[in-house]
């Protein structure tokens, strides 16, 4: 048996990835549905919808923060195994 974890199953920190990159995803289309009105000289959209922008900033940190929980989380095991 080369490894006791199974490639299907979710490591630490999965969860956090994938919630990042939805929260990503959204902004980046709050980001393009907010820069499309100013490259068509339409009305703007409100301010707050410049905030939402903000949501792949966050997403991307999400994401980071699970992509480091899986690394500590690869390094327990490897210290636990030798």
């Amino acid at each position: 048996m080369r490894d006791k974890t199974q490639t299907n199953s979710a490591a630490a920190g999965d969860g956090l990835i994938r919630a990042g990159a939805i929260v990503f995803f959204v902004g980046a289309v709050a980001t393009l549905v907010t820069v499309a009105p100013l490259l068509l000289d339409t009305t703007p959209f409100p301010t707050y919808m410049f905030g939402l922008s903000m949501l792949m900033g966050v997403g991307f940190l999400i994401a980071g923060a699970g992509v480091f929980q899986s690394i500590a989380s690869g390094r327990r095991r490897a210290r636990e195994g030798s």
